[in-house]
């Protein structure tokens, strides 16, 4: 496995990967636990990866995209930023199904906290779901020092006929 900065030639094959990692999310257990949110918010979520994903990639607003890959096929990737100098973000950690548990996560996320520590960040952030979908990615940042903040995000369905009131 080879860990590498990504390139804008390499953004259209990490679009479909995100679309493969995402699938049983979107077509699955968020669309069974609020169908109607999961339809109103994600309703077009393959279109959403294709404008999201590029955008994790702009060096000059301290945006990057670290990568691996193994015989010249990307096996995964996290997307990460600097804010501030002193404030990080993993924003997406993606990797492959057929990758999975063999240490690919681990060694992308230790490589970006690495690349962070270095320019300066002293406190790095990351999201995830508290669905079943992403149990293994909060064990992984749990094993990575990571902590659970008390945050909660709230969504309510609202009928047609109550839209204006």
């Amino acid at each position: 496995m080879h860990i590498r900065d990504c390139t804008p030639a390499d953004v259209p094959a990490l679009v479909d990967l995100t679309i493969e990692v995402f699938r049983p999310l979107f077509t699955g257990s968020l669309l069974e636990l609020r169908p109607e949110v999961t339809r109103h918010d994600h309703g077009r979520w393959e279109d959403d990866y294709r404008h999201e994903v590029p955008a994790l990639l702009d060096p000059s607003q301290d945006r990057f995209v670290t990568l691996a890959e193994a015989d010249g096929r990307v096996l995964g990737f996290v997307g990460w930023n600097v804010t501030g100098g002193t404030s990080g973000r993993l924003d997406m950690v993606a990797v492959r199904p057929t990758a999975r548990r063999t240490g690919v996560a681990r060694t992308l996320c230790t490589a970006v906290i690495d690349r962070l520590t270095a320019r300066g960040v002293e406190v790095v952030h990351i999201g995830t779901g508290g669905d079943e979908f992403h149990a293994p990615a909060r064990a992984l940042y749990e094993s990575l020092g990571f902590t659970a903040l008390p945050t909660v995000d709230y969504a309510r369905a609202l009928s047609v006929a109550n839209a204006g009131r």
